[in-house]
């Protein structure tokens, strides 16, 4: 399943991936979160992921909420 996951938004803040995660969900897509913050020093960004068959669909989605 790992090879037909594809990334269809990044965010600094958990909110922002919740936020379009829910939308996601509202919309019948299962997305999946690649958190890549350290513990000790919280920098990086968080990464959410969709199946490929969802992709365009979610990037619609994506775009139309972004936050």
């Amino acid at each position: 399943m790992e090879d037909n996951l594809r990334e269809v938004f990044t965010a600094e803040k958990m909110y922002k991936i919740e936020m379009i995660q829910q939308f996601l969900t509202e919309n019948g897509i299962e997305s999946f979160v690649l958190n890549q913050k350290g513990s000790e020093f919280p920098v990086g960004e968080i990464r959410l992921f969709v199946d490929e068959k969802d992709e365009a669909k979610a990037k619609e989605i994506v775009a139309a909420h972004e936050v």
